[in-house]
C-alpha cells in the first residue's frame, strides 16, 4: 500500500470517529475512492490508544465491503462500542492515536509452532468459538509461541490453554501491514 492510500486510510478512520463522537456531518463521505487498494476486500482492524495507552480494538478477519468502508466501520466501532472500555470522549479526541492493521488472507496451517512470532497473527477456531491476535502482540508481550497459541485460547477464543495442540481446533496465521499514525504535538 502507498503512502497515500496510508493517509486515506488514517483520515477516514479520524473524520469517521470524530463524526460519531462529536455526531457531526462525516467529511470523508464527499471523498471518491478511486484507488484499487483501497477498493479491495480485506480484513482490517482499528486500535486506538491515547497516550499509549489502549483505548479500544475492533476489526473483522475477513470482508465482504471495500477496505476504505470497513475502516471507517471498525473505528467508529472501537471508539464507541469496544466493551472493555468506555466510549471515546470528545476531549480524548486530540490525544487520540490511531494504528490500523490491514490483514493478509487466512491460512490454516497444520502444526501451529510453525508461525513465526511478529510476523504472524493467529485466528483459533473451535465451533462457535474464536479468538485472535494481531502479529505485533507477540512482540509487545515477549511470549513464546507456546504462550501466544495458549494465551490467544484461553484469553480470546474462551477455550483451554491446550485447545491449539488438539486436532478439533483449526488454527490460522495471518500477516498485517501497520498502518501508524504519526501524531506531531508541535504543531
Amino acid at each position: 500500500m502507498d503512502e497515500k492510500d496510508k493517509k486515506a486510510l488514517l483520515s477516514i478512520a479520524r473524520e469517521s470517529i470524530k463524526s460519531a463522537i462529536t455526531n457531526t456531518p462525516d467529511k470523508q463521505t464527499q471523498i471518491e475512492i478511486t484507488s484499487p487498494g483501497l477498493q479491495e476486500k480485506s480484513g482490517a482492524f482499528v486500535t486506538l490508544k491515547t497516550h499509549g495507552k489502549l483505548r479500544g480494538c475492533i476489526g473483522r478477519m475477513v470482508s465482504d465491503i471495500p477496505l476504505y468502508k470497513l475502516v471507517s466501520e471498525m473505528a467508529v466501532s472501537a471508539a464507541k462500542e469496544d466493551p472493555r472500555f468506555s466510549q471515546i470522549k470528545p476531549s480524548e479526541l486530540e490525544d487520540l492515536e490511531i494504528d490500523i492493521s490491514v490483514l493478509s488472507p487466512l491460512q490454516k496451517i497444520d502444526d501451529p509452532l510453525d508461525l513465526e512470532l511478529g510476523r504472524h497473527g493467529i485466528y483459533i477456531k473451535k465451533g462457535a468459538s474464536n479468538g485472535c491476535f494481531l502479529p505485533q502482540v507477540a512482540a509487545e508481550t515477549g511470549w513464546t509461541k507456546e504462550e501466544f497459541l495458549s494465551q490467544c485460547c484461553s484469553m480470546k477464543a474462551r477455550l483451554s490453554p491446550d485447545a491449539w495442540k488438539h486436532k478439533n481446533v483449526e488454527v490460522y496465521i495471518f500477516t498485517a501491514e501497520m498502518i501508524f499514525e504519526k501524531i506531531n504535538k508541535n504543531s
